[in-house]
């Protein structure tokens, strides 16, 4: 039931950025317990992101990392440059303090992993509302001890496809070879490519390979 002080309180409108639709629901259904927060619109890409923040009535973006049509935290430098004032949390499976790092410092207020719990979802929802940066409480020591993770560690957060992708690419096969091996659309792979730069923090393809073959990340 909502209480007397918050129905004559303005709700904060949440923008749900994520290209999943079950993840979607499920943050729906989170935030629907906080009678201070309701959704405001939901969106599935970088361009539904822009296009649904011009018009307007958005109090923060709850937003994903790996949305199509961008890559690594592009969208954040995107929506920061075109709406300063409006706060980004972003929320998404990386554990990790170097992407982390890199989120905050493209102009994200808060980071938190999709595995943490609805009433910390919660909490850091209102930090960001309140203009205060908040950092997944499993990642704020190794960011303050500026720890990247190691090698190993971010393979350890790629899923068995982004594995094979990965396999594939070392050894020299090209997006089309691999999207008939592994019977992808070319699309999805070049997805899985762009996935795999950004976690493992690599700018190019080549870099990519190197980077996995230098750390022995691949047999």
């Amino acid at each position: 039931m909502t209480s007397p002080a918050a129905a004559a309180s303005p709700k904060h409108r949440i923008l749900v950025a994520d290209d999943h639709a079950l993840v979607r629901e499920g943050i729906g259904k989170v935030l629907s317990l906080d009678e201070r927060l309701v959704v405001a619109g939901e969106a599935v890409s970088a361009s539904d992101v822009l296009s649904r923040l011009k018009r307007g009535g958005i109090d923060l973006v709850l937003l994903d990392l790996l949305m199509p049509g961008a890559t690594d935290v592009d969208l954040i430098k995107r929506v920061v440059a075109a709406h300063p004032k409006l706060p980004v949390l972003v929320l998404t499976m990386h554990a990790d303090p170097h992407i982390a790092r890199r989120a905050l410092e493209a102009g994200a207020l808060g980071y938190l992993t999709k595995d943490a719990s609805p009433e910390l979802l919660v909490d850091a929802v209102h930090h960001v509302l309140a203009g205060r940066s908040y950092v997944d409480p499993s990642l704020s020591g190794a960011l303050i001890r500026g720890e990247p993770a190691s090698p190993r560690e971010q393979m350890e957060q790629l899923s068995t496809r982004e594995r094979q992708v990965l396999v594939a690419l070392v050894t020299g096969r090209s997006v089309m070879d691999i999207a008939e091996d592994l019977q992808l659309a070319p699309n999805t792979v070049s997805t899985y490519k762009g996935r795999l730069m950004e976690k493992l923090g690599q700018a190019s393809l080549s870099d990519l390979v190197r980077y996995a073959m230098r750390h022995g990340l691949v047999d």
